[in-house]
């Protein structure tokens, strides 16, 4: 009896695990191989226009790209152990030249800078490795060996980029990590340079901000799956890399889609300043929460007169409010963290961060200082006064414009965040997603309201002709918001969403933010193409799971709790890891499920005792129905019943959900 409880549990588990999905491909006549149509006149004109707003002779930012150059490597493919690609910089070879009509000049620009990669010397003993992902790795000799900041996103590129530096820099052994921040991109590949067990071994020292392991391992536990499906959409995963396409994610080129780790850090910096000596060097450290990161840090190398700005300062204007979702940044306290740097740092001559170029010379470095500062500290101030004078969000990001003074740089023009969804951020931070009018206080859902806007506009065939009017004159936001109402009041309308992605198409060749251009294009690709096959892909994962605390996964269950399901349930499942010493009781009454610490006799309906591993394995479908059979280390006590019952009421997603349609 025993086996049989054990048998239909895993196979409820194999099941609450494994989804698929049906993907139908429409074809679009005149467009290019991906659906996406041709640029209009109107945007031609547009992208053209740009030419005349910016500088375009200035070439210091690419005298100081490439300044330093030792060696680059312009056919770097990076694979998986399977041979999935992670890292292909020849997919951008087409990034050349002048900018084609299909991209707004300004990204173009910015796309050649971050697509100049390899090895650079920044200064005497410290070098960078940019074009090996999202972000940069920077090394700095020691009086023994490296100290590692920031070890990109993925294992793999984090190995290739360093493999690279050793080729032309030598053996030396890695004595320090310096983790800047608790975002992907900057501790990912760790496991690519570093093993635990070599940490331990060698005494190598990990440093991060205070707060960041439970930063690092909970942002995308609860929110994860919405997250990484809007994150597709952000970073144009599904986009091919041309000039209809991906051309540049404004931050850097792209993320690495490849596998994630952590390790955990060895010191802490919780105070500005902090001062460690590291290998020999003295660190001054600041520490920076809630800036760009909810735990982030930069730091000066007095020696070297050179100042880390982590990912606080960068060569574009960065996310008060990110696209793929998450809390908003406090632009005023963003602010005061880069006026507290040129306060601790003023005499820095060498400036360089987790991501874009660095900066030579006192006179250049504050003034990029003060130009980022008050660009934050604008948008703030700018949108809380506009805001009290009853101004709604959408209202303010259509009228805010920063002055003259600050729109000569390029360094903060809209490559990532932008001024009008940064305004908007600002407002969300102070009042929230309700704008006072109450006609937005309760709305109809996307679908009636839809419905209902059809059938004011004399019904579909109307409304497309109004709509086809309006992007005839170019008149694209308008023309996507007439289209939006009638492909979610009949999605299988065929010309309604071939005319919206033609909408989606002209607005990202004109949007100078690269994430902007990548949620347009990818839209467009989904009303053609329908969603992806493939969601998050929880498996790349399991490094960094296994750093999490396993509250954070039963905090993850109590999300996907189906509530009207749940309804009138009482029932308590019992988890005791057999390798952790630890146990967990979860219960669901009122709809609810709560999780709290117990003990292995703990009074439960069913009581599970697993391994951790196991637990990773089955949550990451790595462990296959056979091997969960075969498996001795699981074993059940109670009713099989109730524990089918307790799994069956939790919602499976996949990541794959329709965003752009019903």
């Amino acid at each position: 009896m025993k086996v049989i409880q054990k048998n239909l549990f895993l196979l409820g588990i194999w099941l609450f695990l494994v989804a698929g999905c049906d993907r139908s491909p429409p074809y679009e006549p005149g467009a290019d191989s991906n659906g996406h149509t041709a640029p209009t006149e109107a945007t031609i004109a547009a992208n053209r226009a740009v030419l005349e707003t910016l500088d375009f002779t200035d070439q210091q930012d690419f005298e100081d790209a490439t300044r330093g150059l030792i060696a680059a490597d312009p056919n770097l493919q990076v694979t998986t152990a399977s041979g999935s690609t992670v890292w292909d910089l020849p997919a951008n070879a087409f990034i050349d030249g002048e900018a084609p009509t299909s991209v707004n000049p300004s990204l173009w620009r910015q796309a050649r800078l971050n697509n100049i990669h390899g090895l650079f010397k920044v200064t005497e003993g410290i070098y960078q490795l940019r074009g090996y992902d999202l972000s940069n790795m920077t090394l700095i000799e020691g009086e023994t060996g490296w100290i590692i900041v920031d070890p990109l996103t993925a294992r793999e590129t984090a190995a290739a980029a360093f493999a690279f530096a050793r080729q032309h820099l030598g053996e030396r052994p890695i004595v320090a990590m310096i983790f800047t921040h608790s975002h992907i991109d900057h501790f990912g590949g760790v496991l690519g340079v570093l093993t635990s067990e070599g940490v331990q071994a060698e005494n190598i020292r990990i440093i991060a901000p205070q707060g960041f392991m439970e930063e690092a391992t909970s942002e995308n536990v609860i929110a994860g799956t919405a997250m990484s499906r809007r994150a597709m959409l952000m970073y144009g995963k599904q986009l091919a890399r041309s000039e209809r396409g991906h051309v540049d994610s404004g931050l850097g080129i792209s993320p690495a889609f490849g596998s994630f780790g952590l390790l955990e850090p060895t010191e802490i910096i919780d105070r500005t300043p902090q001062t460690l000596v590291i290998d020999g060097l003295e660190f001054i450290f600041q520490n920076a929460p809630g800036s760009e990161a909810p735990a982030e840090l930069t730091f000066y190398l007095p020696h070297a007169r050179a100042f880390n700005g982590a990912e606080v300062t960068s060569h574009n204007l960065h996310n008060l409010y990110t696209l793929r979702g998450a809390k908003v940044r406090d632009a005023l306290l963003w602010s005061h963290y880069i006026d507290e740097s040129i306060e601790l740092f003023g005499e820095a001559e060498v400036y360089l961060a987790s991501h874009h170029w660095p900066i030579w010379g006192k006179a250049r470095i504050n003034d990029f200082l003060e130009v980022q500062r008050d660009t934050y500290k604008y948008i703030h101030d700018q949108t809380v006064r506009l805001f009290n004078q009853g101004l709604t969000p959408g209202e303010i990001a259509e009228v805010i414009e920063l002055p003259a003074s600050l729109q000569q740089e390029f360094h903060n023009r809209g490559y990532y965040g932008t001024l009008r969804h940064n305004a908007r951020a600002v407002y969300q931070n102070y009042l929230g997603w309700y704008d006072g009018n109450p006609a937005n206080l309760n709305p109809l859902p996307p679908v009636e309201a839809g419905r209902r806007y059809v059938e004011l506009a004399g019904g579909a065939p109307a409304l497309l002709q109004n709509a086809q009017a309006s992007y005839d004159k170019a008149d694209y936001r308008w023309a996507a918001e007439l289209l939006n109402h009638l492909v979610f009041a009949d999605p299988a309308n065929i010309q309604a969403k071939s005319l919206l992605a033609a909408c989606y198409d002209q607005l990202g060749y004109q949007a100078e933010s690269g994430p902007w251009r990548d949620v347009y294009l990818s839209a467009a690709l989904e009303l053609r193409h329908g969603p992806p096959d493939q969601g998050l892909n929880i498996a790349a994962m399991a490094d960094v799971l296994r750093q999490t605390p396993v509250r954070r996964f039963f905090d993850s269950m109590a999300v996907r709790l189906n509530g009207p399901d749940a309804e009138g349930v009482t029932l308590s499942v019992n988890f005791v890891f057999t390798d952790l010493g630890e146990s967990y009781l979860l219960d669901i009454g009122n709809a609810v499920l709560h999780h709290r610490p117990s003990t292995p006799d703990s009074p439960a309906d069913a009581t599970l005792k697993l391994t951790h591993e196991m637990f990773l394995s089955m949550l990451t479908g790595k462990a296959g129905l056979k091997d969960l059979l075969l498996s001795d280390q699981i074993e059940l006590e109670g009713s099989v019943l109730d524990l089918g019952k307790f799994f069956s009421l939790l919602d499976k997603p996949d990541g794959r959900f329709n965003i752009v349609t019903p």
